[in-house]
């Protein structure tokens, strides 16, 4: 009898062993598979909260640069005040700058390249504007006066027809973030029509 109460041990044993088993293995793809899920949402986030950052940014300079056209269009074209607006682009552009190493987060290649790319084109733009507002500030000679105007007026054509990209681009970001952003107009920002004399 001790023969057969030793198998039937053995068999509730090895059941046991296999009960065990099954359990480890179980818990062990269990928790590869709750330690994905966080990665991906963890992910997720990171994307969001990136795609969010460069939706705002890239509105930042929709509205920016509306303003500048709108300062452009009044009074002296390169006056004070549409040079102090596009310091502010250029301070907007500096925001962008320091972001983007987040850039690389937002998985869509295609969308990173577009804003890399724009982003490089109105930098070039704001800068040439700048460049040559200052240098004509200097009193240069008529030759090269002339040359720094019909630079400035490139560059600033430049600078309004690459920012017609910024709306469409800034919403793919909110659409990566699943985020809808306010609209603004110039009159919301306090830049509307100058009031009727009266």
């Amino acid at each position: 009898m001790a023969a057969s109460s030793s198998i039937f041990d053995a068999v509730n044993n090895a059941s046991t062993l296999i009960g065990v088993v099954v359990g480890a293995v179980v818990a062990t793809l269990g928790s590869f598979t709750a330690s994905w899920y966080e990665r991906q949402l963890f992910r997720r986030e990171r994307e969001a909260d990136a795609a969010l950052v460069f939706a705002e940014i890239l509105r930042s300079l929709s509205l920016e640069i509306a303003v500048v056209r709108a300062a452009h269009a009044r009074g002296d074209p390169f006056g004070p005040i549409t040079i102090r607006m596009c310091r502010a682009v250029r301070r907007e552009l500096d925001i962008y700058d320091r972001n983007r190493e987040r850039l690389f987060v937002v998985r869509d290649a295609q969308l990173r390249r577009q804003a890399a790319m724009l982003i490089g084109r109105l930098t070039f733009a704001v800068d040439r504007v700048l460049d040559s507002t200052d240098a004509l500030a200097g009193r240069p000679e008529e030759v090269e006066r002339a040359e720094l105007v019909a630079g400035r007026d490139q560059a600033f054509a430049f600078l309004v027809e690459c920012s017609d990209e910024l709306p469409a681009l800034s919403d793919h970001f909110a659409a990566v973030a699943n985020a809808r952003l306010p609209d603004y107009d110039l009159e919301s920002v306090g830049f509307g029509p100058p009031p009727e004399p009266g």
